[in-house]
């Protein structure tokens, strides 16, 4: 088994916008979705949703003295909206499980295994 982040992302306007009943009913396609994830024979090892990104502060590092700034360090028109961490056989499965994922767009990333050490691949 791999591990693997996905990144939600949704639009601006989904977050601004959100009735209450609109929540409630993502976060029954959320639960649905875990249950696929298991039923996959993977599993969900952490997530969850996050803030608007208007709550966001971003620190620059640079010469000097880092840089803090209010908001996401690129503005864009989707926002990144919460995140799980996957157990998954391999990236195929990943990627198969990322297609169920009630999210406008995700973003499947490899966790690094950092254990031994080691430098990341070239």
């Amino acid at each position: 088994m791999a591990q693997y982040v996905f990144l939600l992302f949704d639009t601006e306007e989904f977050y601004d916008n959100v009735t209450p009943e609109g929540w409630q009913e993502a976060m029954k396609l959320h639960t649905a979705f875990s249950e696929a994830v298991e039923a996959a024979g993977a599993s969900i090892l952490g997530g969850a949703a996050l803030e608007k990104s208007s709550t966001a502060s971003t620190v620059k590092q640079g010469s000097g003295e880092p840089l803090v700034t209010d908001g996401p360090f690129i503005e864009t028109k989707e926002a990144l909206g919460g995140f799980y961490i996957i157990d998954a056989k391999d990236l195929d499965q990943a990627l198969a499980l990322a297609k169920l994922c009630p999210s406008n767009n995700v973003e499947v990333r490899p966790v690094m295994d950092t254990s031994d050490g080691s430098a990341p691949p070239a």
